[in-house]
């Protein structure tokens, strides 16, 4: 059956209106042609009963041709197609009787919203991609194969003492190589409901991104690659006081929330935070009259649904004090708590000049800015006494007593005035700002370098120490470097760590294997860090990933191997591709015509996708080549 776009194609062809010096189509032009309405374009459109019927209108007896409609045609990547386009249809796209969709006129589908899978993630550093989908095939259970739990390889237990392969799974730290999302799906039969934090440093989209990750991504996909891999975060959180934080920048931060909201619910956001990324300084001070330089990230904190009750333990900051400019505040600040161990009842409050003085305190009490500094040596128990009048309300039938505001805070009540420590002025409650954490020198943290994406350990251990508590589980999807591995190690919680480039996998596990020795960079000095602990590391069993990767590193003189690999091995293959074809010795020698590049993306196309990875399942068929060990160990994994 002749389609209407083989039609156009077969006119167009044989037309020398539309070529070169070279007989070859220019395509740009039927564009400009159809824009202004071209004589010569109208006449064939118009001399063909079909082509009139399918792209011009009749209103008032008078014809209009539909630009719309045409140019969408001859956007078709059917229209005109290159070679590798054309072998592309010739070999794929049929349907349960083996005719090619392309070549049905019987049904129109149209997807305002992509419903797939997107992998959103590179082996190659330098690969420039635009979309590359995991699922191909729309039906609900093959998209369940897909994310149905894997098979795993290479299990190793790495302690200070030793690294010892395993062929069963004791409960440890975690780090999986392999795709996040799928990673994930398998994580959920073992650790639903289980994760008490995630932080995530997500891939930014952006084009300037300096993370070699193929970030290169157009919005909606970007989207949709996220909203895959929140939903079953949700599933993997603590459904009583689980929650998310999830670092990004301007470019999609306002879209981020929106989505956040839509998956976990608007009751459900605890906060934004504003977190210095970058200092101001280097090149992004060169445009300072055009746009404020941007050295800030987002933060997105939200909890596992809204229900959940997190508890954040409070954080206290140091405030910088400037001594000469303070010495006219802190005169207020003229008691101290002589025996402030004792029970508040038993307080015995006294000027603090009467203080140094009986105590013989070398402190020169003619000197302010001495005395000053003695009173910031004693911050926790100076004090100044006012009469506020906010606490009128309250009676009192003893001398003290604690109370608490509406903001939360608490005051204490001693014989009628409110007591204000100057501790509460020279540090102060974290807020949604946080730019008291250096960016300087991060490459030094770890011992492994990651131009521009590493994270301070400061950060991320702020962020465990306020949601998490000591042996609570943290996962972190985008595990790079694995600063939240060592970071976890270091405040003595269990941590996942999920990462698929090969050049980030290896730096995580030398990072965290420094970190057991007893590394001393980071957080090491606050935590008084030693070294200890283990942790675990495994594959996902790779299956037709595998092949992708063999044909990413194949050229010319190899392609063909696998070209004739796969045509073996039809259950490599994705169902929508006709075999036969494909082993055609005509379809062999136009595929042999294409360029290399062009055989690599045609075979990468036509592998059946859904079986990326080895799935749990199928452990036992011996074409999938798992060892006795493997097997034991996922056996052991799932609990089997």
């Amino acid at each position: 059956m002749v389609t209407l776009i083989d039609k156009l194609n077969s006119r167009i062809k044989n037309d020398e209106y539309f070529l070169d010096e070279n007989k070859e189509i220019i395509k740009e032009k039927i564009k400009t042609a159809s824009l202004n309405l071209d004589e010569h374009l109208m006449s064939i459109l118009l001399s063909d009963e079909e082509f009139k019927k399918a792209f011009f209108i009749e209103s008032n007896g008078i014809l209009v041709f539909d630009k719309v409609k045409f140019s969408w045609i001859i956007s078709n990547n059917n229209f005109l197609p290159d070679s590798y386009t054309s072998y592309k249809n010739k070999i794929g796209l049929i349907d349960s009787n083996g005719d090619f969709l392309k070549n049905k006129d019987d049904v129109v589908l149209s997807f305002p919203f992509k419903d797939c899978i997107l992998e959103f993630d590179s082996t190659d550093e330098i690969e420039n991609r635009s979309e590359v989908f995991l699922n191909e095939i729309i039906a609900k259970e093959t998209i369940d194969i897909l994310l149905k739990p894997k098979a795993f390889v290479n299990a190793l237990k790495i302690t200070k003492e030793e690294e010892k392969q395993l062929s069963s799974f004791n409960d440890d730290n975690l780090v999986i190589k392999g795709n996040n999302l799928i990673s994930m799906y398998t994580l959920l039969p073992k650790y639903a409901g289980q994760i008490k934090c995630m932080y995530w440093d997500i891939l930014y989209n952006t084009d300037s991104d300096n993370v070699p990750y193929n970030d290169s991504f157009k919005h909606t996909s970007w989207l949709v690659m996220m909203k895959n891999r929140l939903e079953v975060a949700q599933k993997l959180l603590r459904k009583d006081n689980g929650v998310i934080c999830i670092q990004c920048d301007d470019n999609e931060q306002a879209y981020l929330k929106v989505l956040m909201d839509e998956i976990f619910g608007r009751d459900s956001f605890i906060n934004c935070i504003c977190v210095k990324s970058s200092e101001a300084s280097g090149t992004k001070m060169a445009h300072v009259e055009k746009k404020f330089p941007k050295i800030k990230d987002y933060i997105l904190i939200y909890k596992s649904n809204k229900d959940a009750v997190v508890k954040i333990n409070p954080v206290k900051t140091d405030n910088t004090i400037n001594i000469k400019e303070f010495a006219g505040y802190a005169k207020y600040y003229s008691n101290i708590i002589e025996n402030i161990e004792a029970p508040v009842e038993e307080w015995k409050i006294v000027p603090i000049r009467e203080y140094i003085t009986k105590n013989k305190i070398n402190v020169d009490l003619k000197d302010e800015v001495a005395l000053t500094m003695f009173k910031l040596q004693n911050a926790t128990k100076v004090i100044y006494r006012t009469n506020n009048a906010s606490f009128n309300k309250y009676s009192f039938t003893t001398k003290t007593a604690k109370v608490i505001s509406p903001s939360g805070i608490e005051y204490i009540w001693w014989e009628g005035k409110q007591m204000l420590f100057l501790s509460d002025y020279t540090s102060s409650y974290l807020c949604d700002i946080w730019n008291d954490i250096s960016t300087i020198n991060l490459n030094k943290e770890g011992g492994v370098e990651l131009k521009a994406g590493k994270k301070p350990e400061k950060l991320i251990g702020r962020i465990l120490e306020s949601f998490t508590d000591k042996n609570d589980l943290v996962l972190d999807a985008y595990f790079g470097s694995g600063t939240t591995g060592s970071v976890a190690l270091k405040l003595n919680r269990r941590f996942i760590g999920l990462e698929q480039l090969d050049s980030h996998y290896e730096k995580c596990i030398k990072r965290l294997k420094s970190v057991i020795d007893g590394e001393t960079s980071g957080i090491s000095g606050d935590t008084k860090w030693n070294g200890g602990g283990s942790f675990t590391t495994f594959e996902l069993a790779k299956y037709n990933y595998s092949l992708i990767e063999k044909i990413n590193e194949s050229i010319e003189d190899n392609i063909m191997e696998i070209y004739d690999l796969i045509l073996n091995n039809p259950f490599y293959l994705n169902y929508k591709v006709d075999l036969n074809i494909l082993r055609d010795n005509k379809s062999r020698d136009e595929f042999i015509e294409l360029s290399n590049d062009d055989k690599k993306k045609l075979l990468i196309e036509i592998l059946d996708k859904n079986l990326l990875y080895i799935n749990y399942s199928d452990i036992e068929d011996e074409e999938k080549g798992l060892s006795d060990e493997d097997k034991s160990f996922t056996k052991s994994f799932y609990g089997e």
